[in-house]
């Protein structure tokens, strides 16, 4: 699997409350929840899938199932999205 990376035209900044996605071509804002900033930083940080998907079960106690299909959802629509190189 190769590294996951947000475009090089999209930045990410955290704040207080969420994490904010910039697309410099578009000029558009995507805000992540805490959860999506959670699987963001795991996976910018090279924990891949497999990692986000522990993380949020450690964070959140939520089952293996729901969390692998969280971050696959993340995934998924920052791909489609084109804010995330395939």
């Amino acid at each position: 699997m190769t590294a996951f990376a947000l475009r090089r035209h999209v930045t990410a900044t955290e704040t207080e409350h969420a994490t904010v996605l910039f697309d410099q071509r578009r000029g558009r804002y995507y805000q992540l929840n805490p959860t999506g900033a959670l699987i963001l930083r795991v996976l910018q940080d090279g924990g891949g899938p497999q990692g986000a998907a522990r993380a949020l079960r450690e964070r959140y106690g939520i089952p293996v199932a729901r969390a692998e299909a969280d971050v696959a959802s993340l995934v998924d629509t920052l791909h489609r999205t084109r804010l995330a190189e395939r």
